[in-house]
């Protein structure tokens, strides 16, 4: 009885904590999606010039940044001045016009990208990387003038709110007025959009996946085509490619390298914690979502990259549902490849398939 009684209340505690665990922030076993296949599409040269440089690219820029001194605040600052003079410090042929989405109540800013002779009614929701913490229009823009010079389309990219001076759920909901507004705002003013994709990577390929979601459940406006490159979709962080693509992934270790340190129970509670939703929901996590009646959707992926079976799990899973999905992997290549245009023939490549993906669904100009 003494037992019982000295040892109940923790013991229901940690049994509690551990239902909670389970039942609410691990999510469903996605290990039935492994074994889909999925051979990797494209096997470029590792030692390839352009492949060497991006890797002493990221050596330099994200693996050295790590341990420099100074405080959170400060870092992060300097992290995201850094993403944005990607797009500062080149010229791009390319015409940008600020703009601001105003829906829901919300007021979004963010940047128009029109490529010459664009079709202002076709138009592109592009939403940008960096781990919903750094990133912007003008980050991406590298990215974005790419993919409207191949489709004629123009192109919206919105300035969510980050974390963290701003809960998930503030960048969600960004996204969600964001969207809307474009498909009846064009870069002169009201008017209907004719066609609309929407895309993202990363953190920002995350977000484009669950708005689709949103947008089958809310029936409202769904876009003609969708593709991420390297996306986020499982914020529980269960794919093995986490652990087995560790080292291979220079970009993504830094920031993944504490995490892993920590129990996964552990990890599960702190996510849940600075996300302020659980990691297993499907707003943050869109393969636990009803993957059925979505657009076309299009998945790139790099097989030396973290998010690998991410991407892999996804495409299963929307098939399975009967959603049509389409994985495209290339080996050797860092996470968000696409970006590095002026160093990798890659690059050009995988935008040139995404391009040829939107043109395919009628969702691109040219």
């Amino acid at each position: 009885m003494f037992i019982t009684l000295g040892l109940g209340l923790p013991l229901f505690g940690i049994t509690a904590a551990a239902a909670i665990t389970q039942l609410h922030l691990k999510g469903k076993n996605l290990s039935d999606y492994d074994n889909a296949g999925f051979p990797v599409t494209f096997t470029p040269d590792p030692q390839s010039q352009g492949t060497l440089a991006v890797r002493d690219y990221l050596v330099e820029n994200f693996v050295k940044p790590a341990s420099a001194p100074g405080d959170a605040k400060d870092k992060l600052a300097a992290k995201r001045k850094r993403f944005d003079s990607v797009g500062l410090t080149r010229e791009f042929d390319c015409e940008f016009k600020d703009a601001t989405a105003n829906a829901h109540g919300l007021s979004v800013s963010g940047e128009w990208t029109l490529p010459q002779e664009c079709d202002h009614a076709r138009r592109i929701f592009y939403i940008h990387g960096g781990a919903n913490t750094v990133g912007s229009a003008v980050s991406h823009r590298p990215i974005i003038t790419n993919l409207a010079n191949r489709t004629g389309c123009a192109v919206f990219a919105p300035n969510y709110r980050l974390m963290p001076e701003n809960s998930r759920m503030d960048g969600i909901e960004d996204c969600r007025a964001a969207y809307e507004w474009i498909c009846a705002n064009g870069p002169d003013g009201q008017s209907d959009a004719s066609t609309i994709a929407v895309g993202g990577d990363s953190a920002g390929g995350n977000l484009a996946l669950s708005l689709i979601n949103w947008l089958r459940d809310e029936s409202k406006r769904a876009p003609d085509a969708v593709f991420a490159m390297s996306p986020a979709v499982d914020s529980t962080c269960t794919s093995p490619s986490i652990k087995e693509n560790f080292e291979t992934d220079l970009m993504l270790k830094p920031l993944v390298a504490p995490l892993l340190k920590l129990p996964h129970p552990v990890l599960l509670w702190g996510l849940w914690r600075a996300n302020r939703v659980s990691p297993a929901n499907p707003v943050v996590s869109p393969i636990f979502a009803d993957l059925s009646d979505l657009p076309p959707t299009l998945i790139h992926v790099s097989a030396k990259e973290m998010l690998y079976d991410d991407a892999r799990r996804y495409v299963a899973k929307a098939q399975a549902c009967g959603s049509p999905a389409k994985l495209q992997s290339w080996d050797h290549m860092a996470h968000v490849w696409h970006i590095f245009d002026q160093m990798l023939p890659e690059a050009h490549q995988a935008l040139d398939e995404i391009a040829a993906f939107l043109k395919e669904n009628n969702a691109a100009a040219r």
